[in-house]
């Protein structure tokens, strides 16, 4: 165990669990993940392992199956992974996303149908939020469910799937006019449909395309896709919750703990780097001495070494506030602001640390070179995260009178 971002306060499933993630990642994914990577390998044989360690429902209630483990575990395993290979914590959290909105949200009968098969892996979840022509504005969401007797017809085009081809469940956010008058506030008009489809590409169910994957400058291996829908149809039991108009909430609460999730693996992949990057500098010699020797490396290694442990600091106490039942809107913007933001700047001092080797795909440092800049807007960018700490800091302090 290093000596960095370490977690006080664990019990000792805590402890167990996330060495048991961590000699799993030493041995199991750090060996493969850059030939993985650079071939764009779906990386099955380490999903397979996943799944028998049980982390696909380690914060699902036990008693579907689960482990009922609380969010800061998931998010110190998270960040375990990351450190690996951040493509395999993707797999992992938009499932974990559609689980907790299930959790949180869904009718009794969705819970028993989905959860006991989630926990096992059996049925894989994605999300979709995001549109072509929507970025960060989702109240201009265009896809629209029309009430048909007791279905519903899908129609719309989403972008930015992870999991899009390999899941078996999407949580699809959609807006639903019936019930909600015109002149209703679009985040008011929104529902979140449970879309259960085929593994694959091209058509997976009668009205849903599934397209190819899209061409990522990194954050490969995992399938990042399109979703098509034409006159699609869904049963009326297949609306989170079982109530039009809510979607919009559940899909919020669904990423305020995905931002955790992002400040986790901003924290693994940072932690990463470092570990390339003090290992590199005392193997590497100019002028007669290893260049951690020099002070300007050892500069370089103390800021980045700092930047992991504040990054680490802020992520346990978003996802401690969670945890308590608090709202951790503030706390979960700041450290996925704070996670992001360092991670690129600590992955980019071990690239300046490595040199011209740091430019060779040889290097495992190049692929976090590549995969950094994903975190940056993922869940949010670092402008929205800053509009959200923003306006919250002002509900904290606003002045009287």
């Amino acid at each position: 165990m290093t000596r960095l971002a370490q977690t006080a306060g664990l019990n000792d499933v805590q402890r167990e669990i996330l060495a048991t993630v961590r000699d799993f990642v030493d041995k199991e994914i750090i060996p493969v993940a850059t030939g993985l990577e650079h071939r764009d390998e779906y990386p099955t044989e380490i999903v397979e392992g996943l799944k028998e360690l049980g982390l696909f429902g380690l914060m699902i209630p036990e008693e579907y199956g689960g482990l009922g483990e609380s969010l800061l575990t998931y998010a110190l395993c998270v960040e375990e992974i990351a450190r690996g290979w951040m493509s395999v914590s993707g797999i992992i959290n938009t499932h974990f996303i559609v689980a907790y909105m299930l959790k949180q949200h869904g009718t009794q009968e969705q819970k028993d149908t989905f959860l006991p098969r989630m926990a096992l892996g059996e049925v894989r979840g994605a999300f979709s939020m995001s549109e072509p022509a929507l970025g960060s504005d989702v109240s201009a969401i265009s896809s629209k469910g029309v009430k048909d007797g007791e279905e519903y017809v899908l129609n719309g085009q989403k972008m930015w799937l992870t999991n899009g081809g390999t899941s078996t469940l999407v949580a699809v956010l959609a807006r639903s006019d019936e019930g909600h008058p015109e002149g209703t506030a679009p985040h008011k008009s929104m529902t979140t449909f449970l879309v259960e489809k085929e593994p694959g590409f091209g058509e997976v169910r009668p009205g849903l395309t599934i397209p190819g994957k899209i061409d990522k400058m990194g954050y490969k291996g995992v399938d990042t896709t399109e979703l098509i829908m034409d006159d699609l149809r869904i049963p009326a039991n297949r609306i989170l919750g079982g109530t039009t108009g809510r979607g919009f909430y559940q899909m919020m609460d669904g990423v305020e703990v995905g931002r955790v999730n992002v400040a986790a693996r901003g924290c693994g992949v940072a932690q990463r780097a470092f570990e390339l990057g003090v290992s590199y500098a005392q193997q590497r010699h100019t002028f007669g001495k290893p260049i951690a020797q020099h002070q300007a490396i050892q500069f370089k290694l103390a800021e980045m070494a700092t930047k992991v442990e504040a990054a680490h600091a802020m992520m346990v106490n978003a996802a401690r506030k969670k945890d308590s039942g608090e709202r951790n809107d503030l706390e979960a913007g700041m450290a996925k602001y704070l996670a992001s933001e360092y991670c690129k700047e600590v992955v980019e001092d071990a690239f300046r640390i490595h040199g011209g080797y740091g430019f060779s795909k040889e290097y495992e440092i190049e692929r976090l070179y590549r995969e950094a800049p994903m975190l940056l807007i993922g869940e949010g960018t670092a402008e929205i995260q800053k509009m959200i700490i923003g306006r919250r800091l002002l509900e904290e302090y606003r002045i009287q009178g």
